[in-house]
């Protein structure tokens, strides 16, 4: 995610931040570099202009330049300034008094509207809401086949009437079947076009005069860029939207409609999509994505995911265990697991990313590094195939016992002398944290 400008900031930043002094020409320089990179990451030429100049006057400010650290200065600026660009803080749902809340879904065809429409409805079942999805999509042949498929899959009603019916009717059917359920919140997917016309536009009125809903999002494929901005401009005339979701923001490496589109439009990013599973929807941030453009991490958020995918009861034992110095291959196995649903989408450079800190050669290296599900795989049915004995003293493994558990793994010696040296590492690893050594972060992926 924003890689190439995330690259480009952080290494004029970093020329900065050695400095004990700045002149006026090496601010000039800097800003520059930064509109440069703003513009090749396909940011509004507007938006860049403006954005450049507010840190500029900031930049040759007394805060600055009579700074005994003027570097970190100006990437404190730039930090906030980019915040400020963004939204300076995300904003969420409006829930109605009296359920359902219904959300009315907009965006042009190929935006990953009706997906969304899932992947809404599931962040929603985390917080304790039940959801209704309601096709309204009668445009595009496959898209009630699609939504009834993401219902099953989410264990969620779909209201829909098949193709022939009026869209209008159906959304005002579905959410009084919603209502009579009791679900907390229906989901109205509706038709999209390849481009923006009158045609859509008039259907979108109608259902919002019809359905009136607390929340209308419009769904932005990311990897459009400044299109992107101009769909979310066209629908802003139109439609009074209230927010926007960016999709296939983990495939954009430039992000010129996540810094652009609030900018241009007034509207706030609600939501950005960070891969093709249901799971992977998070709320924005403003300020968390300005710290990961800048290189400066994303713990709040590695700490929330890590919170949604670690089981607490194991992590309660496993750390308990840990502090009684007890490391051993039955600690390891949960450990494997949990890494591995952490792992999954991001890869070992998007966590390392939102860790800060990271040189970028480092980042480099793990970029296109993802996770071999079967690898794991192989690694668990190592450690489920040793007995109790084996697990709790691995370094009693003889070649012998390494021979029974290959066969009994389907795996190799070779992949059980592997695993048992990647938990050496990981052990030293834990010792390590214990006595403030920096772990090794790759070892638990056995590299």
């Amino acid at each position: 995610m924003f890689e190439s400008l995330s690259d480009r900031l952080s290494a004029t930043l970093d020329g900065l931040r050695g400095k004990g002094r700045l002149s006026e020409d090496d601010i000039n320089a800097a800003m520059r570099e930064i509109r440069l990179a703003l513009l090749e990451a396909d940011v509004n030429f507007a938006v860049v202009r403006d954005f450049v100049a507010a840190v500029k006057q900031r930049a040759l400010g007394a805060e600055v330049l009579d700074s005994l650290t003027p570097g970190q200065q100006v990437v404190k600026i730039v930090h906030e300034q980019l915040t400020e660009l963004m939204g300076t803080a995300g904003t969420g749902l409006s829930f109605a008094n009296r359920p359902p809340t219904v959300i009315l879904m907009a965006g042009l065809q190929g935006a990953g509207k009706t997906t969304m429409c899932g992947k809404l409805a599931r962040h929603l079942a985390k917080q304790k809401r039940s959801a209704a999805l309601v096709a309204c999509d009668l445009q595009r042949p496959a898209a009630v086949a699609q939504l009834q498929t993401l219902g099953r899959s989410l264990q969620v009603p779909v209201f829909e009437r098949g193709t022939d019916a009026d869209p209008v009717e159906v959304a005002a059917w579905g959410v009084e079947q919603a209502r009579a359920q009791g679900r907390d919140v229906v989901i109205v997917d509706t038709a999209g076009r390849l481009h923006v016309d009158r045609e859509l536009m008039d259907q979108l009125v109608a259902i919002k005069r019809r359905v009136k809903p607390h929340n209308v999002l419009l769904v932005l494929d990311a990897m459009t860029g400044q299109d992107a901005v101009n769909v979310a401009q066209a629908f802003a005339e139109a439609v009074d939207y209230d927010g926007v979701i960016l999709t296939k923001l983990d495939g954009d490496s430039r992000g010129g409609a996540a810094l652009a589109v609030r900018a241009v439009t007034g509207k706030p990013i609600k939501f950005v999509s960070v891969g093709e599973r249901m799971e992977q929807l998070e709320p924005f941030h403003p300020d968390r994505l300005a710290s990961r453009i800048l290189g400066m991490g994303d713990v709040l958020s590695l700490i929330e995911r890590a919170q949604e995918q670690f089981d607490e009861d194991e992590a309660r034992t496993l750390d308990q265990r840990l502090r009684k110095s007890q490391f051993t291959l039955e600690e390891y196995l949960p450990m494997l697991r949990q890494s591995r649903k952490m792992m999954r989408g991001e890869g070992a450079a998007g966590l390392l990313g939102m860790l800060g800190g990271a040189s970028r050669q480092i980042r480099e290296q793990l970029r296109n590094t993802r996770v071999d599900e079967r690898h794991f795989d192989r690694m668990e049915a190592i450690i489920l195939s040793m007995t109790p004995y084996e697990r709790a003293n691995p370094s009693r493994i003889s070649g012998t016992r390494r021979r029974r558990i290959a066969a009994g793994s389907g795996t190799n010696v070779q992949s059980v002398n592997q695993l048992l040296a990647t938990f050496k590492q990981t052990e030293k690893m834990v010792k390590g944290m214990k006595s403030g050594k920096m772990p090794n972060f790759g070892s638990l992926l056995g590299r």
